[in-house]
């Protein structure tokens, strides 16, 4: 089965598929030859964007990725990212000019070649000035560098505040927003997909499946799925804490609503993810030649709106579950900021 290039990556120009092969799990949970066999089959399925970042599995997913692609360069939209930790050094990280250019460098030499087509902020970084960051990526443009960049998982407020710092001081504005979208993770609807719309960003988003929750293994009256993420965070997928019981509901219910139109929940969720107009393509992270072949045949399906309006009820639109499925730390919920982080004069 192969894929299409006919879906705009916001205003950059670019044409990108459906689908954009995300390599999480290469160098950590996938070995090198299988990840490569994926790398591969996908680009021969003609899938073109492939998105890595140097905290995967400590830069082996960017080695891995490079060699895969050597003699292709010229055939793929090459996507990486720089933010986390990378050593014990904990200055070796973050978004400031200084760890930034050091980054780049390491990614290019890691990927074997003299440019990343978008290079992006994992996170946002509360340490440093946004401008600073924004200027730093300005600069590597004109050095010829990276040819575009993002951000991933920043709100809606601080996307907002790129661009005015971009039409402040005559810079180019981000182009593309990377965050997780899925029937069962949808607060990006309520406020980033208005504004990413607006500035004409493009979307890569990701977490199709939810973290396995849309695998079709997470059912009512079911066992406790076994996976790697579960086993790194299990107050995430424990289906018996009662924070999880309305999202295993959920879950159960759109996997019996993927029954009934005869589609598989994979089919359902990735169909759900590219039917928003905000959305440019939606990464997937295949561990087996089967899941990638699965992936491809979801990029084909259309959903009714009779489909959708049903996936509406059962998850309300601009909502989530749990906090942590959305990508955020965000430090306005954390306790010491909250009202029980107050000091008392009694």
């Amino acid at each position: 089965m192969t894929i299409e290039v006919n879906r705009a990556l916001g205003r950059t120009g670019v044409l990108v598929t459906p689908l954009t092969l995300g390599t999480m799990n290469f160098g950590r949970w996938q070995e090198e030859s299988g990840s490569t066999r994926i790398i591969r089959a996908a680009l021969d399925a003609g899938i073109t964007a492939v998105d890595t970042a140097d905290i995967y599995a400590q830069g082996r997913s960017e080695e891995i990725v490079g060699k895969a692609i050597k003699g292709r360069r010229d055939d793929v939209f090459l996507a990486t990212k720089f933010h986390g930790q990378i050593g014990d050094n904990p200055q070796h990280a973050g978004n400031s000019r200084r760890w930034i250019l050091r980054a780049v460098e390491d990614s290019l030499r890691r990927l074997g070649t003299d440019h990343i087509d978008l290079y992006q902020a994992h996170r946002p970084d509360p340490h440093t000035d946004l401008l600073e960051t924004l200027q730093t990526l300005n600069d590597l443009i004109k050095q010829g560098k990276i040819r575009y960049y993002g951000t991933s998982v920043f709100p809606a407020h601080q996307l907002v505040e790129a661009h005015w710092l971009a039409e402040k001081h005559r810079l180019i504005a981000p182009h593309t927003e990377q965050l997780p979208y899925s029937p069962l993770i949808r607060s990006a609807e309520r406020e980033v997909f208005p504004v990413v719309r607006k500035y004409g960003v493009g979307v890569l988003s990701y977490g199709p499946l939810a973290a396995g929750w849309l695998s079709g293994k997470y059912r009512v009256g079911g066992e406790q799925p076994e996976s790697a993420r579960a086993d790194l965070v299990p107050g995430r997928f424990d289906i018996s804490l009662d924070r999880n019981q309305r999202k295993l509901a959920a879950a159960d219910a759109l996997a019996r609503l993927a029954e009934d139109n005869g589609l598989a929940v994979v089919e359902l969720a990735v169909s759900f993810a590219l039917n928003h107009p905000a959305v440019s393509s939606v990464i997937i992270g295949p561990r087996t030649l089967d899941h990638l072949e699965a992936y491809l045949k979801a990029a084909t399906v259309e959903l009714g709106v009779d489909v959708l309006d049903r996936i509406d009820e059962i998850v309300d639109p601009g909502t989530h579950f749990v906090e942590r499925d959305t990508g955020h730390d965000t430090p306005s919920l954390q306790p010491t900021a909250l009202r029980r982080g107050r000091t008392s004069n009694h």
